[in-house]
């Protein structure tokens, strides 16, 4: 099985959808995900992701699925850093790597930057929630790997967001989470693909074969803004 883990395009936050150049790059999109031989798509339940699924869908001429924990996550933002409010999932590398000791999968919920919020929580219903969703797939967890429960060649697009789709690789890569927030981003209508690799009958592991692509963009001839985040290279 293939899945692309797409993130909507240039977010109206106010309003829940995307801008006019959102809907630019979602149209580009839908050209690149036609050649891709989708055959199932998702969606997460807000409106900025809706609508850059719908022209895939509309192009493709297929039905979707909504998935409600697709969401971008909740509760998960920080008040009072050097940066100002930041979402969890932006906080600067520094502040997880500050001390020289890299987190890991039983202690990065514990760093000072972390603790006080409610992402070990928020953490664990994801990954309840994804295996769930691969085991409606044939893809059953057992610790770092998947079990096969029936062969599936299908290729699945979930259209969702930035935070949640990071958060979502850290659980299907083994990586411990601040890591991945800090060390990954994931541009609008930027296609992520995981390929869960079957070198066995019996096992399928996932692997990531493509992180946060957007040449749909550079061939459509449009602007690629750069990272919203915060740096004082941009």
């Amino acid at each position: 099985m293939r899945l692309y883990i797409i993130r909507h395009g240039d977010p109206d936050y106010e309003n829940d959808t995307i801008t006019p150049e959102g809907h630019s790059e979602a149209r580009a999109l839908a050209e690149r995900m036609s050649l891709q031989g989708l055959d199932r798509i998702y969606c997460s339940p807000l409106g900025r992701a809706i609508d850059t699924m719908k022209y895939t869908s509309q192009m493709l001429d297929m039905a979707f699925n909504i998935e409600e924990w697709t969401r971008e996550l909740p509760d998960l933002w920080l008040e009072d850093t050097p940066w100002g409010a930041l979402a969890a999932w932006d906080i600067p590398g520094e502040m997880v790597r500050g001390d020289g000791i890299l987190p890991t999968h039983n202690n990065w919920h514990q760093q000072s930057v972390l603790c006080t919020t409610k992402a070990k929580e928020k953490f664990e219903e994801l990954q309840t929630h994804s295996d769930d969703f691969l085991k409606r797939h044939g893809y059953d967890r057992v610790g770092g790997k998947y079990c096969c429960t029936r062969r599936n060649e299908e290729k699945i697009a979930v259209f969702c967001h930035g935070g949640l789709g990071l958060t979502w690789l850290a659980h299907l890569l083994d990586i411990p989470l601040s890591l991945m927030w800090t060390g990954f981003w994931l541009p609008p209508t930027s296609v992520t693909t995981i390929l869960f690799e079957e070198r066995s009958k019996m096992w399928a592991v996932p692997r990531c074969i493509g992180m946060g692509d957007i040449s749909h963009l550079y061939k459509a001839g449009l602007n690629v803004k750069p990272s919203g985040i915060v740096s004082n290279f941009w």
